[in-house]
């Protein structure tokens, strides 16, 4: 059984010694341990310290990718150089490298495909009031996007294992916390949550410049992954809307009409009948979307194949002659 921990970095020089030699060196069940970073198009010798430290795989950028698209390489990576077990963490050492023993555990014990650490959020200091409430409210959010239990979604503290990993896509160029959650619950996948602890703070965080940028591009990217996976509901939704507001909207025109004072009230007519075009146009994308989606399902079942041939079956899956699947 092989863990691969990757660490996503960006001028990361400062701080990946750090988060490298809190590592574990060892954890029962797992076989060989090794370490991959991925090297974001950083500019500082983030690289050279990786080397020196003894780091077993390095996946550069030229340029600077995003965080959605270094996880994605490094979980290519991992995969290509045949990891049973994926760990991904940080490259500032937020989070307690102990605790990688307690996210891969539920993997080993075969409980789940997915695990993400749970973040003592409250009662992390360096958080400010208004971040704690928006983490809450982000991860119920997602919560009912994904129809998961999984408490801290934003947190990037995780175990795939290597069947989970395969089935993975990330769209968005902005983060794979969200997506994947929404992915792997609406795919039915095995999620689960662990509680973990997380370290003082080394250097403040870049994945967002404001509160309001990073709520935005949260929310942004909930609804588009709802959207993928569900867009029969989501644009029914939106014609019932048009549609109850133009039904609404057009009684109150036959009311007056009745009344006899039609004639003043032709553009609450004229508005009703938008609304309902509106609405009957949004129920036929709504039924295309969802045709789309389930073509996407089965390009998706397709690529899983090519993906196993491809990388390979790893331990977890041909354990005792049998394939498990998510």
């Amino acid at each position: 059984m092989k863990l691969i921990i990757q660490i996503p970095c960006y001028n990361e020089a400062e701080t990946l010694e750090i988060a490298l030699n809190a590592l574990p060196k060892h954890i029962e069940g797992i076989d060989v341990i090794e370490y991959l970073i991925i090297n974001d198009g950083s500019k500082d010798n983030t690289v050279d310290v990786a080397k020196n430290w003894g780091v077993n795989y390095i996946v550069s950028f030229r340029n600077n990718k995003g965080l959605a698209r270094g996880f994605m390489a490094g979980i290519d990576a991992c995969l290509r150089n045949g990891a049973d077990i994926i760990v991904n963490t940080d490259a500032d050492n937020q989070y307690n490298a102990d605790d990688i023993e307690k996210l891969v555990r539920p993997i080993l014990n075969g409980e789940a495909g997915m695990v993400i650490g749970e973040r003592p959020i409250d009662d992390t200091e360096h958080f400010s009031p208004l971040k704690k409430k928006l983490q809450h409210l982000g991860s119920w959010v997602v919560r009912k996007a994904s129809n998961t239990n999984i408490p801290d979604a934003p947190s990037g503290f995780r175990a795939y294992s290597r069947s989970t990993a395969m089935r993975l896509n990330v769209i968005n160029e902005y983060t794979y916390t969200l997506e994947t959650i929404v992915q792997a619950g609406r795919q039915k996948m095995a999620v689960t949550s662990v509680p973990i602890r997380t370290n003082a703070e080394l250097r403040p965080s870049r994945l967002f410049s404001s509160m309001f940028g990073y709520v935005k591009k949260s929310m942004l990217t909930i609804g588009r992954a709802y959207t993928m996976y569900r867009p029969l509901a989501v644009f029914s939704g939106i014609a019932a809307a048009f549609g109850a507001s133009g039904t609404a909207i057009g009684c109150r025109y036959l009311y007056y009409r009745k009344k006899g004072e039609g004639s003043g009230h032709l553009h609450s007519l004229i508005f009703a009948d938008m609304l309902i075009i509106i609405a009957v146009l949004s129920g036929v994308i709504g039924i295309l979307a969802d045709v789309i989606a389930g073509n996407r399902k089965l390009l998706q079942e397709i690529q899983y194949e090519l993906r196993k041939m491809d990388y390979g079956l790893g331990h977890e899956e041909r354990k005792n002659g049998e394939e498990i699947m998510e």
